[in-house]
């Protein structure tokens, strides 16, 4: 989550010498800082059973597995962001313990406070990185997820997955469509895991 940005700008070198000094952390987007807010337990406990099950189907590639901590650097744009769970398996990766340059998955999980901007500008700066081949929004205070997917021609199309959908990539590729069991796909890393495995032990709070 982000809050308001500060009042002062930076050089990208001057912000990846300050960031670290930081009690918190920031993101950066052309000369100006934006300090990171908590998540809700949601929030976090979504993340961590995603990276979880990512970081499981992947210990034996050489993909890394990454949450929250970990900065992805866009160039073009002059931006440094924190997905809240990212995935690279380009070996350039390794040169730096910065950043992540080249990832081939990026999931950033919803909220009220951010949805907007997760879905518009981010999602714009995230596009200007050419080895990102899926984008997943996650809902984090009902059950929900879209994953956005480069296709050969280079355009961007939407899977949208909810509880009890039966899904058009599963049909698409033989799937029964009586068969109720949500699942999300994710090509870029040959990897599956159903809703209830992507929810399990997350409670929503409808309270005002």
């Amino acid at each position: 989550m982000i809050a308001n940005p500060q009042r002062y700008r930076m050089t990208p070198e001057e912000y990846l010498e300050w960031e670290p000094t930081q009690e918190i952390r920031y993101e950066y987007s052309d000369g100006e800082v934006f300090a990171m807010t908590g998540g809700s337990k949601p929030h976090n406990r979504i993340a961590l059973n995603l990276a979880s099950d990512l970081n499981t189907h992947l210990q034996d590639s050489s993909c890394e597995v990454y949450i929250a901590d970990v900065k992805v650097k866009i160039s073009s744009v002059r931006s440094y962001h924190y997905p809240d769970v990212v995935v690279t398996c380009d070996s350039r990766d390794q040169e730096s313990n910065q950043f992540i340059q080249y990832p081939c998955l990026i999931v950033e999980l919803l909220s009220p406070s951010t949805e907007a901007y997760d879905r518009g500008s981010k999602f714009a700066k995230y596009r200007k990185l050419k080895t990102l081949q899926e984008y997943v929004l996650i809902q984090s205070e009902t059950i929900g997820v879209e994953c956005f997917r480069r296709n050969q021609q280079g355009f961007w199309v939407l899977y949208p997955y909810e509880k009890g959908d039966t899904f058009l990539d599963a049909i698409a590729s033989g799937g029964n469509p009586q068969d109720r069991a949500a699942s999300l796909t994710l090509e870029s890393v040959n990897f599956s895991v159903s809703l209830e495995a992507l929810y399990r032990r997350v409670t929503f709070d409808y309270k005002s």
